[in-house]
């Protein structure tokens, strides 16, 4: 196979995995994934990327205390969420919404399962490790934009040794909770986290793949 094949295959592999196995990661495996990362491309080489990683007890103690923060307090995230998704982006955003409902058994209009499956995100779907991602506030949207080169390198790297990820905005929602339990500046923007370990693929959450957008539907051609 080709460099090119062995790129597309690791991407063809690739989920959001939505439950994980309890067993961790060796330390030495995440550090790799890391060092790979590292190798994306950011503006003036800045690098803006900060990454926090839970192993453990600590895991656990930050599982507990998030749910427990979702469940009571308001989203306040570092960055506005979009302003909509209109359009292709909804249908597409509504898609994997209901791929994910009909995997795991939530009728349509049942909101109070729908958003018990939600809360899932602030149990990091059982995954035995998160990465908490940050850049600095004052590189704003380029800082944010380096970063997420960055989240996407790491979880194909993952891919590429047999783990799981998922990349989890949701968290963002708790950034002063998160800000203060892991005594992260002010000066940095909370951008996402990144819940990984062993996928559970026994677990109905794991069994559907969203589908991808054509090439002639995402680029114009000019010569």
């Amino acid at each position: 196979m080709t460099d090119f094949d062995n790129l597309d295959a690791v991407l063809s592999a690739r989920f959001s995995c939505r439950a994980f196995r309890g067993d961790p990661v060796p330390r030495a495996d995440i550090e790799r994934i890391i060092a790979t990362a590292q190798k994306v491309p950011s503006w003036c080489n800045a690098q803006p990327w900060q990454v926090i990683v839970t192993a453990g007890a600590e895991t656990d103690r930050f599982r507990d205390a998030l749910y427990a923060a979702a469940r009571t307090t308001p989203p306040a995230p570092d960055m506005p969420w979009p302003e909509g998704y209109p359009g292709i982006y909804g249908m597409r955003r509504r898609a994997c919404g209901f791929q994910l409902y009909d995997a795991v058994g939530i009728e349509k209009g049942d909101r109070a399962a729908s958003a018990q499956q939600m809360m899932e995100n602030y149990r990091l779907f059982g995954a035995p490790h998160v990465a908490i991602i940050t850049s600095p506030k004052v590189l704003g949207p380029y800082g944010a934009m380096d970063t997420g080169g960055f989240v996407s390198a790491f979880c194909l790297a993952a891919q590429a040794l047999g783990i799981a990820t998922i990349p989890q905005a949701a968290i963002a929602a708790q950034a002063p909770f998160v800000r203060d339990h892991f005594t992260i500046a002010e000066d940095r923007n909370i951008l996402c986290a990144i819940s990984l370990g062993y996928a559970d693929m026994d677990h109905p959450a794991n069994s559907f793949r969203t589908d991808r957008a054509h090439v002639t539907d995402v680029m114009e051609w000019k010569e």
